[in-house]
C-alpha cells in the first residue's frame, strides 16, 4: 500500500484585480502570511514542491520551498468560474454553491467542476502513484482544491470552500488512491 501525504496550500491573499486573474501578486500582508505558513511547516521534509501557474499560489509557496524547484502546473490552476463579466457577491456564492451540488453546472464563460476534475485529478494521481514521493507541497486555490477533494470525498463542497481561509493549508493523507483523513492546519 502506498501512503502519500499532500500539504495542499491555499494562497494568502491578493488584491482582486479584474481581468488579471493569472498575474495578481499577494499583497504585503500575503507575503507576510506565506512567511507564516512556511515557519509552520519548517520541520517537514517534502520530496517535491508544486503549484498552480498562477503568481500568488507560487508566491505563497515559495518562502516554504527555500529555493527549492517548484515544479508549475497549469493543470492545477483555479477553477474559471465565469467569464470576464462583472458579478455580485452573493451570485457569485450562489454559482459556487451550485457547481458542487452540480458538477456539470456552471456560468457563462465558466468552468464545470467536472472539467476542472478531469484536467486536475489525473496529476493528483500520477503523485499518488510514484513511489518516490511520500510528502508534497501543492501551491493551491480555493475552489479547485474544493474540486479535487470532492472527486476523493462526495462529502467535500460549498461549505468546505466558504471556510477556508487565505491562506490556509490542508493536510490530506491518502492510501493508494483513497482519501484516507483532512486535517486543517491553521497558519496563526
Amino acid at each position: 500500500m502506498n501512503r502519500t501525504t499532500i500539504y495542499f496550500i491555499r494562497h494568502a491573499e491578493s488584491p482582486f484585480i479584474f481581468g488579471a486573474e493569472r498575474e495578481r501578486p499577494l499583497s504585503d500582508k500575503g507575503f507576510d502570511d506565506s512567511r507564516k505558513v512556511a515557519d509552520k511547516l519548517a520541520n517537514i521534509q517534502f520530496d517535491q514542491f508544486i503549484s498552480s501557474s498562477y503568481t500568488r499560489a507560487i508566491q505563497t509557496l515559495e518562502p516554504l520551498a527555500n529555493q527549492s524547484e517548484i515544479i508549475i502546473r497549469d493543470d492545477l490552476r483555479e477553477k474559471t468560474l465565469k467569464g470576464p463579466y462583472k458579478l455580485e457577491k452573493t451570485k457569485i456564492d450562489a454559482a459556487i454553491k451550485q457547481s458542487f451540488l452540480d458538477i456539470d453546472y456552471k456560468l457563462e464563460g465558466g468552468e464545470i467542476t467536472r472539467e476542472a476534475q478531469e484536467r486536475s485529478v489525473p496529476f493528483i494521481k500520477e503523485i499518488l502513484n510514484d513511489n518516490s514521493l511520500h510528502t508534497v507541497a501543492i501551491g493551491t486555490h480555493g475552489n479547485i482544491l474544493t474540486s479535487i477533494l470532492k472527486y476523493f470525498d462526495q462529502s467535500i463542497g460549498f461549505d468546505f470552500w466558504k471556510n477556508s481561509s487565505k491562506p490556509d493549508i490542508y493536510k490530506v493523507e491518502f492510501k493508494d488512491e483513497s482519501l484516507h483523513t483532512i486535517e486543517r492546519r491553521r497558519f496563526e
